[in-house]
Order: structure tokens, then sequence, then C-alpha cells
């Protein structure tokens, strides 16, 4: 006797989808898809071709490239060398409540007015600058209303 011969099962009914699962289908094969959109083709009006500006990311380091940050060298101690003690200056004072310093050449306006502030805690007004013939730079510092530029000099020890 042989193998018994299989009775075909009848087919199973399949339930039909509704609705909202046959949409539900079908949006996800497009999204799965893509857009089947066509390229346009950019119209190029200059010989010239530029590359095109990326996403440029800020940098993140795995390690600093220098063992020690760089030392201020202009401190304040550094940017104001000494006052001048001149007839000039001392008119300055009495005139224009202004006190004349010689400071390091690399020092800037705000370097300056920062420096008496924190040497002398004196407010700043105005500060002028120039360089002299031997090279050296004279600034002029205007002080605060507030400020007597006669009662600075007696205090820093200029008179």
């Amino acid at each position: 006797m042989g193998p018994k011969a299989k009775t075909p099962a009848a087919p199973k009914a399949k339930k039909a989808p509704s609705k909202g699962t046959t949409k539900a289908v079908e949006a996800k094969k497009k999204v799965v898809r893509g857009e089947r959109t066509t390229h346009k083709k950019k119209v190029r009006t200059s010989v010239h071709f530029f590359r095109p500006s990326t996403l440029k990311l800020a940098r993140n380091p795995k390690y600093p490239r220098k063992s020690a940050p760089k030392r201020d060298k202009l401190d304040a101690f550094s940017i104001i060398k000494h006052p001048l003690t001149t007839e000039s200056a001392m008119k300055k004072i009495e005139d224009t409540n202004t006190l004349v310093f010689i400071v390091n050449l690399r020092a800037n306006k705000n370097q300056i007015a920062q420096a008496v502030y924190k040497l002398y805690n004196i407010r700043v007004q105005k500060v002028n600058t120039l360089v002299t013939p031997l090279h050296e730079k004279k600034a002029y510092v205007r002080l605060a209303a507030d400020y007597d530029a006669l009662d600075v000099a007696n205090k820093i020890g200029i008179i």
C-alpha cells in the first residue's frame, strides 16, 4: 500500500481589509518608495563654478594641542610703565583732569583704561594715545567727572 493521498483542503477565505488599513498600507508603500519626481536641471548663468557652501561644524578636539594655555603677557602692571611728571603733564592734571602715563607700545586704549581702573581704582572717561619720537607710547587718561586728578596724583605719588 502506497502513501495516502491528501485530500485538498478548502481554501480559507481571506478577510477583506478595511478601508483604513488599505490607506495606511498605500501610504507606507509611498514612503518606502520615495517621491518620484523628475530632477530639474539647474540653469548655470556663469562660466565659473563655485563650490557650494556646506555645514561648518564647530571644532571639537579630542585633546588640547597645547599642554598649557598661553600666559597673558600684557597684564595691568606691564601695560602702565610709569606716570609722567613733566610740567606739561602737571598742567594737564590741573586744567583738564587728565593723568599722563608712559605705557606699553602694544597696549590699546581699552587695555589702558582697564589697567588704570585695576591699579588705581578710578573710572576713566577717555584715553588718548600717541607714540613719541623716542618710540614710547604716551597715554592721556581723562578721568571721570566724579574723580579729581589732583587727588589721584597725590595718592599715586606723582606730586
